[in-house]
């Protein structure tokens, strides 16, 4: 493979892992406050939608970090474009 196809090829994956958490991301920072606000039951005495947007997203976006982390990695394995690692 080309160097130019290779990487091509990896920022077409890269790019397109970028948009798949970011319409998460935006599903969660949106979407989830948004319809949680006609939910009325409490949790631990704060409304859903309070404990939605306070709490909720905030798990959301550090397992959307860490898959991130995670996929990058491995795109850059697959594509032998790793940083050599520190001794």
């Amino acid at each position: 493979m080309a160097p130019d196809d290779r990487y091509r090829g990896y920022w077409g994956r890269a790019r397109l892992l970028t948009v798949a958490l970011l319409l998460v991301w935006f599903g969660a920072t949106f979407g989830i406050v948004f319809f949680a606000r006609s939910l009325t039951f409490r949790v631990m005495g704060w409304p859903f939608s309070f404990y939605m947007a306070a709490q909720g997203c905030l798990v959301i976006y550090l397992l959307l970090t860490l898959l991130y982390a995670r996929q990058a990695r491995r795109l850059d394995i697959e594509y032998g474009l790793q940083e050599a690692e520190d001794e």
